[in-house]
């Protein structure tokens, strides 16, 4: 009988954490859900064998006693994040270091409380971190969120590096315009909602449970020799933007020197 395995989502308890915590449990995985909205570590569903932990992703004690408590999983999913908006010339350092705490720092805590463990005991693992298509592209008043979400893509790849002799394998899934968790209010405008949606290639925002389907295979053995790599998950509209540029449609059919660059 195979071992039965066991995660870690962090930012569990709402929106993508939520649909990554709801497709490990249905995949078969011991879930344990780290959430600043969480409880005191009971199974919020036993029918799921999900176990919801209060603990702040940026307190490496907390993170080293949901460890103790629910014992070192085989995945980590870094999926905790915050957002504070605002022009660069006027967002505070307040919220950009709040940002960048729980975005990237927060990340760092927690994988490598369980890179250690999995190290001191010889064993492999797997840890996929939510970067974002704001970390790919930059996007107006996006204040810290699109950096640190850069950051966390170079420090997936550096991760990946420093770990991988290890056995340890580390992925980034980024999002695009997904119809969930931080970006539900956007899309409670209709008319924004069907703007957004005609620039996707897709013509359609993404779902939760999409994200979710692209975290549980970088965390699975199919995706054994994949590492450092940071999936884009979008419906093509980070690489779109030629189509969104105005061009005389005759060009469109005629042979002619050069082109787009």
């Amino acid at each position: 009988m195979a071992q039965e395995r066991s995660i870690l989502v962090t930012g569990g308890a709402r929106g993508l954490g939520a649909a990554i915590v709801a497709a490990a449990a249905d995949a078969g995985y011991r879930v344990a859900s780290i959430d600043t909205a969480g409880s005191d570590g009971g199974a919020a569903d036993p029918a799921l064998a999900v176990s919801q932990f209060s603990a702040s992703v940026t307190d490496p004690d907390a993170i080293e006693a949901v460890l103790d408590a629910f014992g070192t999983p085989d995945v980590v999913v870094n999926n905790a994040g915050i957002v504070r908006f605002g022009p660069l010339l006027d967002i505070s350092l307040d919220d950009w270091n709040a940002v960048l705490e729980v975005n990237l720092t927060g990340a760092l805590v927690v994988a490598r409380a369980v890179a250690r463990r999995w190290i001191e005991a010889g064993v492999a693992g797997a840890i996929v971190n939510i970067t974002s298509m704001n970390g790919v592209a930059a996007g107006p008043n996006a204040g810290a969120y699109g950096s640190a979400k850069a950051a966390l893509a170079m420090l997936t790849s550096q991760m990946a590096l420093e770990w991988g002799p290890s056995g340890i394998r580390v992925n980034a899934v980024a999002p695009g315009l997904i119809d969930a968790g931080m970006s539900e209010p956007i899309y409670a405008d209709d008319e924004i909602r069907a703007a957004r949606s005609s620039k996707v290639p897709l013509r359609r925002l993404g779902s939760a449970e999409e994200v979710a389907a692209a975290v549980l295979f970088l965390a699975s053995a199919d995706a054994a020799y994949i590492s450092g790599q940071n999936l884009v998950v979008d419906g093509g509209v980070t690489g779109s933007i030629i189509a969104h540029l105005p061009r005389p449609a005759a060009v469109d059919t005629v042979g002619i020197d050069g082109g787009d660059h």
